[in-house]
């Protein structure tokens, strides 16, 4: 019986080594295309996994132990770069883990999933070949694990997993990377300000892929998106978040101008 997705996408989150990770989410997505393999009712144990399979750097830190330097020295953008490969490298980990974990989804919940995973990995990699441009690579500095460990809080239900991570912690991003992109204007890396440029398009869809199984989960749950989404960001102890934000790519990332008001609200209190 040949493998299926779920059982892949178990297998590459274990995987510790960043290039070989990559690799292995490119031939998976490629292989799925071509030949799409799925048990959506499959469940896994694993308890002789460690997951998601870490490298041996960077050294994991408190996010306020995270080191900033100025960004108009090598060293300094090296920084900001490898924070945003840290990021890029954990979102691979949370797409593989919501395709393996979560049974019994449509079938388009774990082809949008691998898509998701698929892109990262492409951002991941477009981030650590600059970092080497500049003399460095992924595990040089220190890095936190935040959003790895709202995966952790929202293992047990798919519809908390898709209302804190993809469309709480992930789009905190499309309200940072345009600010991101103006540090590196100004120091005039225009390399990184054309990789930003692509995240940041991706990530509008990843959001939104979020969304959309947020609220058919809600649909089918008979749920109020706005009053559950409020209800789990309190089980879950979920960070409150700040602006500015970017409505026009919180929009196109599904957002209701309902939620952005509440959201805006929250902030302002």
């Amino acid at each position: 019986m040949e493998t299926s997705l779920r059982q892949l996408a178990l297998n590459h989150l274990a995987i510790s080594s960043p290039t070989e990770k990559v690799l292995a989410v490119f031939q998976l997505f490629d292989d799925f295309m071509v030949s799409p393999k799925l048990d959506v009712s499959e469940i896994f144990s694993i308890s002789s996994l460690e997951i998601p399979g870490k490298p041996i750097k960077p050294d994991l830190v408190p996010p306020l132990a995270v080191k900033r330097r100025a960004m108009h020295t090598i060293e300094g953008r090296a920084i900001a770069i490898h924070a945003l490969a840290h990021i890029e490298f954990n979102a691979i980990n949370l797409a593989l883990d919501a395709i393996w974990r979560f049974s019994d989804m449509p079938r388009t919940y774990y082809r949008d999933w691998l898509t998701v995973a698929k892109e990262e990995a492409y951002h991941f990699s477009l981030l650590n070949n600059h970092l080497h441009s500049l003399g460095y690579e992924y595990g040089d500095f220190p890095a936190h694990n935040s959003l790895w460990e709202m995966v952790e809080k929202t293992k047990d239900d798919v519809l908390a997993r898709m209302a804190l991570v993809p469309r709480t912690m992930e789009a905190r991003g499309l309200d940072a990377v345009p600010v991101v992109k103006d540090r590196f204007i100004q120091v005039k890396d225009i390399e990184m300000v054309k990789i930003l440029e692509i995240i940041l398009a991706d990530e509008i869809g990843h959001v939104e892929i979020g969304n959309r199984w947020f609220n058919y989960l809600c649909d089918l749950r008979a749920l109020n998106p706005i009053d559950v989404f409020q209800q789990l960001c309190l089980q879950y102890k979920a960070p409150t978040l700040k602006g500015p934000f970017n409505i026009p790519a919180r929009l196109l990332a599904g957002f209701t101008e309902t939620e952005l008001k509440v959201l805006q609200n929250q902030a302002i209190s």
